[in-house]
């Protein structure tokens, strides 16, 4: 058994703690900064006994817990998350606690969450495609997009159609991503398999991106895809969407728009889009299209789909033109005034 003065600090705090009990540890651990919980917490979670002898040596008033020299058995892991949600902060709490169960080391310096985007881009515009898609979708969204837009040009779509393309990643992948990278940044990684990337990662990192820049990157990926861009512009910006727009802006799309398309698109549209649209045109155009419905005989959930899908991409096509503005889309400050 190691004596308490070989011990490293963040183990004999952490045994320290253990003994004085969760409700003092967690008054401690609002003292303390988020890497020194971690650290000690990753040291609580590997232990289970107390020696009496080394925690004689640590704390005396230890002689007073019943028990003899057979120890405390204990529980380090659920000790480490009582004594860290017991914090007032609870936001900091969840957020530390996720980051230890994760296994991550958030060293401020060295992890790319904490690294100014610029800096990112350089360290990473060597590296290949696939590389820095993996790195990025264990990001933030609003921090990929910035990472993203400090990247070269021609790099961005491929990096978000290869993000989009990722699904479950095993640890022993990351570990030799992070490993090459170890001397500069640290990756966040966690200890199971698990979802970093996905269609859904990059619907989201487009709409923290500056307007026009992500039609850019999905018209890259729909010369390669053009299922998997039309399948990310489905999520991103729905046909129902459509009702938070102006009359001009609607007026605008309709215009570009066929009476047989936007028919076929009303199919299973709702009630508020209906009436937007309808109030957007001629009565009479209005009446002959409400009637065309409600003659209409079962149509294909795809086909109907399809024909929403396209009248969104003539909203995009208007709004990458500037004629169209589309609320909630995008960086601001570039609307029509």
């Amino acid at each position: 058994m190691k004596k308490a003065k070989h011990l490293p600090g963040a183990k004999k705090a952490a045994l320290l703690l253990l003994c004085l009990g969760e409700q003092a540890t967690a008054k401690i651990f609002e003292t303390l900064d988020d890497a020194e919980v971690r650290e000690i917490s990753r040291c609580m979670m590997e232990i289970d006994h107390v020696d009496p002898a080394l925690a004689r040596e640590i704390l005396e008033e230890f002689k007073e817990i019943r028990g003899g020299d057979v120890g405390v058995y204990i529980r380090g892991d659920e000790f480490a998350k009582h004594a860290i949600l017991g914090g007032a902060d609870n936001v900091r709490a969840q957020h530390l606690l996720d980051q230890v169960s994760a296994g991550i080391e958030g060293r401020p310096l060295e992890t790319i969450s904490k690294m100014h985007p610029r800096m990112v881009s350089g360290l990473l515009e060597n590296e290949h495609p696939q590389t820095v898609a993996l790195i990025l979708s264990t990001q933030k969204e609003d921090h990929t997009s910035r990472i993203l837009a400090e990247l070269p040009e021609e790099m961005r779509a491929d990096v978000m159609y290869r993000i989009a393309k990722i699904d479950n990643v095993s640890p022993e992948v990351i570990n030799q991503i992070e490993e090459a990278l170890q001397r500069e940044v640290g990756v966040v990684v966690g200890k199971d398999r698990k979802q970093v990337g996905g269609i859904d990662k990059v619907v989201e990192i487009l709409g923290k991106m500056d307007k026009g820049s992500d039609q850019v990157i999905l018209t890259s990926i729909e010369a390669t895809d053009p299922d998997l861009a039309e399948e990310i512009r489905r999520r991103m910006f729905t046909f129902e969407d459509l009702v938070a727009l102006d009359g001009r802006g609607m007026q605008a799309i309709l215009r570009e728009v066929s009476t047989d398309m936007l028919t076929l698109a009303l199919k299973t549209a709702s009630d508020p889009i209906k009436e937007k649209i309808f109030s957007n045109i001629s009565q009479r155009a209005a009446d002959m299209i409400a009637e065309d419905l409600e003659a209409m005989g079962p149509r294909k959930l795809s086909e109907v789909e399809t024909m929403q899908m396209e009248v969104v991409k003539v909203a995009l096509k208007l709004e990458e033109e500037g004629s169209v503005v589309i609320p909630g889309r995008g960086g601001g400050g570039d609307e029509l005034v």
